[in-house]
């Protein structure tokens, strides 16, 4: 029997809540906690009177949030001879050309804690070295010295032979309780610093995570819970706590995929999706799929398990006011978050506010950590002194906002600046918020090869809608479409995630150089056997493990991807397979060389890489509710000034709740909801499709 759902995904400033009740959507939102987030989601599941017989899809920054900040726990790695120093030394990658002193992120496995044992496994396969067990002793002898709670385990060349780090797992696990990542599961695939860093990110946060869905599962029972997963799917939540490293962007991930789903009901495939919540903005583009990587990044350090391919700046509803050393205004990336919070959210702001503005040794920075903090206010608090936020509509009504601090805030930065009013600079504000997310799209479609023009913004989260037409107007992208429930989205595309799991294992297989002749690709049967025999493995182990969750086999479906690259290159691209397609794989790679880089080298040698498998299962996708056109203007229910272009302008103000497929209204305009507050700009149009989507053109 399907079990009804509810999804629930963690942010940085409220805990979003989606589920349905008798074929109704509905949603809660409700202050993330930041110091114990658990307890923001158990107070919500309990208010809103969760059913025992409802299972719970949970998207979680605990992950995240323990990398970001550097606190997750004590890690400790064991590594073959002469390999330890692997962390430190990483890539020769520059990130920052122009740094005259580059810094690298610290590892998250300091020396000492670095740990060789002497074995060895070549390149082939085959053992020249048996494991020495007699290094474990003294090496379990400093651990429990240092108070080491987690170990990685990251062997030369174990994605080929697992026995070593099995028998240091087995033999730990005898005389000790610590929790335990192998490379040879976690990510089974050549290139040993990328390996390594993998690894040490799960040991580094599975303590954690572990703990976390522990008291969750507590607090939550009988209800199931699941996990959200970074490649769009879910996870059980016990396999989400010995593999925490797969969640770390669980909640933008849920994003992506409920963007996605809401987008193609509506009839777009082609979307750039735009999640601006209140502590950063996620942006990813779908051109007609979900986007997933496998070469992702999260704090500078590599996470080379599929993930969406999200690119996330520190850009939100809570971003931060400030001027730098030499007066330039910067909004973000530090963040208010959900405490103190900014300006306008009055009592729940820690200490009282002053702005006075002081110089310290960096310019004119904000200070969360302490009383009587100097700061602007945030984006939230220029919102509404432009009036395109109303202090009691906030969340429905539910929470008043204080206008008086959020304008104290603005008229102490326009002095500051020398600006004319407090609502010329908070339009500052917004400019350059805007600016930080136009330059974060284009970095996904435009220096990718991408034309915005060719797609549709899909804007979400409690702020995207306040800023989705100035950003797509500044990217000529002439479509926008906010969802019927925009704020909560996240929580809403986990709802219609299917349980999926990802495994992945390197081949290092060589289709020889074509021979001059009729152009076809050197495709032997013996090389196409060996192919298949390797995805044949893979969707075994699949079957075997989905099978012990409870999963039917038969139900199960299967997706292929090899990455390859030309002989020579350092650098793969994923092409999806499958094996009733007539076209060979080295044709298929040629042509995504040829899409991707612009040009295709046919007669040249194709190395496969790895080969990747992702088993999903069926999953009950719930239907939104649709309606019957009425084709018919909407009707006001008030007019207020709003603040566009430094001008105030007289502007229409709508409830979402009232508006019917067909409505259609003209801007300026304000559109409130509970979730979220919608504004549409001076020249744009609004249409109300038949699933209660905004469809803005300019």
């Amino acid at each position: 029997m399907q079990r009804d759902r509810i999804g629930i995904d963690t942010g940085g400033t409220f805990t979003d809540f989606v589920w349905l009740d008798g074929g109704d959507l509905r949603l809660a939102k409700r202050l993330s906690t930041p110091n114990d987030p658990a307890r923001a989601v158990l107070e919500g599941v309990a208010d809103q009177q969760i059913s025992e017989a409802t299972s719970v899809v949970h998207g979680s920054t605990v992950a995240t949030n323990a990398l970001l900040e550097r606190r997750g726990a004590r890690t400790a790695l064991i590594t073959t001879s002469g390999f330890a120093d692997v962390l430190a030394i990483g890539r020769q990658n520059r990130p920052d050309l122009y740094a005259l002193v580059p810094r690298r992120p610290v590892p998250l496995v300091p020396r000492p804690w670095r740990f060789e044992v002497r074995e060895r496994v070549s390149a082939r396969g085959e053992i020249l070295l048996p494991l020495e067990e007699a290094d474990l002793a003294p090496i379990l002898a400093a651990l429990e010295a240092g108070g080491v709670k987690s170990v990685a385990v990251c062997l030369l060349f174990s994605f080929l032979r697992p026995e070593h780090e099995e028998a240091i797992r087995a033999w730990l696990q005898e005389r000790t309780s610590l929790h335990l990542s192998l490379s040879s599961e976690i990510l089974p695939e050549y290139r040993e610093f990328e390996r390594t860093a993998t690894t040490v990110i799960n040991a580094y946060v599975a303590p954690l995570m572990a703990r976390y869905l522990q008291r969750l599962r507590e607090g939550l029972a009988p209800r199931p819970l699941a996990v959200m997963q970074s490649n769009g799917g879910i996870l059980n939540a016990a396999t989400a706590g010995n593999q925490a490293a797969r969640t770390v962007l669980s909640g933008p991930a849920g994003g992506v995929v409920g963007a996605h789903h809401v987008a193609r009901q509506a009839g777009f495939d082609q979307i750039i999706s735009f999640d601006m919540g209140g502590t950063s903005t996620d942006v990813a583009l779908c051109p007609g799929r979900l986007p997933l990587t496998a070469a992702g990044e999260i704090g500078g350090l590599p996470l080379r398990l599929p993930t969406m391919d999200i690119h996330t700046v520190g850009a939100g509803g809570g971003s931060l006011v400030y001027l730098d050393v030499g007066g330039a205004l910067h909004v973000g990336p530090e963040s208010a978050g959900a405490a103190p919070g900014p300006l306008c959210y009055g009592d729940r702001v820690i200490g009282d506010w002053r702005f006075e503005i002081t110089s310290q040794p960096d310019g004119y920075r904000p200070s969360l950590g302490v009383r009587n903090a100097n700061l602007f206010g945030s984006t939230t608090d220029a919102n509404l002194v432009l009036g395109r936020l109303d202090a009691e509509r906030f969340l429905g009504g539910e929470m008043r906002l204080f206008s008086g601090r959020a304008q104290a805030g603005m008229a102490a930065l326009a002095r500051t600046l020398d600006r004319p009013s407090a609502e010329a600079a908070a339009a500052d504000v917004i400019r350059v918020a805007n600016a930080t997310m136009e330059r974060a799209v284009r970095r996904i479609s435009v220096e990718r090869g991408h034309d915005p023009r060719a797609f549709t913004l899909v804007a979400f989260g409690g702020a995207g809608p306040l800023h989705a037409c100035e950003l797509a107007a500044a990217l000529q992208i002439p479509r926008v479409l906010i969802p019927a429930v925009p704020g909560v989205l996240s929580a809403l595309g986990m709802l219609v995630a299917a349980p999926a799991r990802d495994y992945s294992q390197t081949v290092m297989m060589t289709v020889p150089a074509q021979v001059p002749g009729d152009g076809a690709p050197v495709w032997a049967p013996a090389l196409a056997t060996m192919l298949e025999d390797n995805f044949r493995r893979l969707e075994e182990r699949a079957v075997t493990e989905m099978a012990a969750e409870g999963f039917v086999p038969a139900d199960l479906t299967f997706r292929r991807t090899a990455d390859m690259r030309y002989r020579g290159q350092s650098h793969e691209l994923p092409v999806a397979l499958s094996p009733d397609d007539p076209v060979s794989p080295p044709a298929l790679f040629h042509a995504a060389h040829e899409g991707r880089y612009g040009y295709r080298q046919p007669a040249a040698a194709v190395e496969i890489v790895n080969v990747r498998v992702q088993a999903v299962a069926p999953a009950t996708v719930p239907e939104l509710p649709s309606q019957a056109a009425v084709e018919t203007a909407a009707e006001p229910w008030g007019e207020k000034t709003v603040w566009f272009g430094e001008r105030p302008v007289p502007t229409a103000l709508y409830e979402r709740s009232r508006l019917r497929a067909g409505h259609y209204l003209d801007g300026p305009a304000v559109v409130f909801q509970y979730d979220t507050t919608t504004v549409i700009p001076p020249g744009w149009q609004a249409l109300v499709d038949r699933f209660g989507n905004l469809l803005l053109t300019h």
